[in-house]
């Protein structure tokens, strides 16, 4: 089979601070891909100390101007994801906030990204949990914001991209988002596995995680976590990886699974259309 449509990475991060930004998107379109969902990296790898709300606007604003520049080499287009990374919680903890301090003012973070959502540059919000252990406060202030990121995104009609710890049973987190008016559809576990309950899965481009995903038959989308750091080159995933995978799924044949992570999946969660978007 052959395939001329369209190739998304669901989660890359671009740097423009300090990575290599739009270099890294044409090495992305050099081998076929063609959209993007950027996600802003965490405030403090871009330089910006957060002390209120507001400050949250400078990495924000990075991101989505390093998006503009991505459009403009890619034969799609790309989109900016915006949110507060949960591990913000543990700095802010050792600067000598309480974890209700750090709460409130994470939850601050999300509501500007909502507002970015909601006047247009951004396509969704990004929140989660620590991947690590933390005590039960920082925990629970840390689902607090989570839960606060569904209440937003029901309202500005969005998804939200959640960076959690492992695992493969998230069905608690998508009923907390149905309780405040986010479909489960609209709720996406980054970095997942082949076998995640509840979230559609954000499914990390490597081969086993592909054909595990394939075989539970959901939707799903691909991505790399490429993070665009000058001293970890091509972590988690570089940005070939997404379209080279593609290409290994044409030739096995998968063409049900390449429109389902690529057009149904991403119109379903985001409601985009990335074939029409496809040459603009």
């Amino acid at each position: 089979m052959d395939y001329d449509g369209p190739v998304l990475d669901d989660h890359l991060h671009l740097d423009p601070v300090n990575g290599r930004d739009t270099e890294a998107v044409e090495e992305f379109a050099a081998v076929g891909g063609t959209h993007l969902l950027v996600l802003n990296k965490p405030s403090w790898s871009l330089g910006v100390e957060v002390e209120s709300a507001e400050d949250f606007r400078e990495g924000f604003d990075l991101t989505v101007e390093a998006v503009e520049r991505a459009t403009e080499v890619l034969d799609g287009r790309a989109w900016p994801v915006l949110g507060v990374h949960p591990a913000l919680i543990s700095q802010l903890v050792d600067r000598g906030y309480s974890p209700e301090e750090a709460r409130d003012l994470m939850c601050g973070g999300i509501d500007v990204a909502a507002e970015y959502v909601s006047d247009g540059p951004a396509l969704a919000i990004k929140s989660g949990r620590p991947h690590y252990d933390v005590d039960e406060a920082v925990w629970e202030a840390s689902n607090a914001v989570m839960r606060h990121a569904f209440e937003r995104a029901a309202e500005v009609g969005c998804a939200v991209q959640l960076h959690t710890e492992g695992g493969e049973d998230f069905s608690e987190i998508t009923d907390w988002a149905e309780e405040r008016g986010l479909p489960p559809e609209q709720v996406v576990k980054h970095y997942a596995g082949s076998r995640t309950v509840g979230p559609v899965p954000s499914v990390i481009a490597k081969k086993p995680q592909i054909e595990g995903a394939i075989e539970q038959g959901r939707p799903f989308m691909l991505e790399t976590d490429f993070i665009d750091d000058p001293d970890r080159p091509g972590a988690v995933l570089g940005p070939k990886t997404v379209p080279r995978r593609t290409r290994w799924l044409v030739e096995e044949g998968h063409g049900v699974a390449i429109r389902t992570a690529h057009v149904e999946t991403p119109a379903r969660v985001y409601g985009i259309d990335t074939e029409a978007t496809l040459g603009e």
